[in-house]
């Protein structure tokens, strides 16, 4: 199965603005996950991107890296 953002992200293989191309891939798609779910997000994360600001769904991320 394929990797997904919060993965390759916290493993340092993408930057975190690759979050846009992600969110531009799944409108495109058939997928059948939420966006949250694809992404790899917890509803915590969702919650802070969504209700906060893209930084602050990085600086919770940015705080589980290795």
């Amino acid at each position: 199965m394929e990797k997904t953002f919060k993965q390759r992200y916290l493993d340092g293989e993408i930057e975190f603005e690759e979050i846009d191309e992600y969110c531009f891939q799944w409108g495109i798609s058939d997928e059948t996950r939420t966006l949250r779910e694809y992404l790899g997000l917890s509803i915590e994360e969702e919650d802070a991107w969504v209700g906060e600001s893209e930084d602050a769904l990085r600086e919770l991320l940015d705080g589980q890296k290795k």
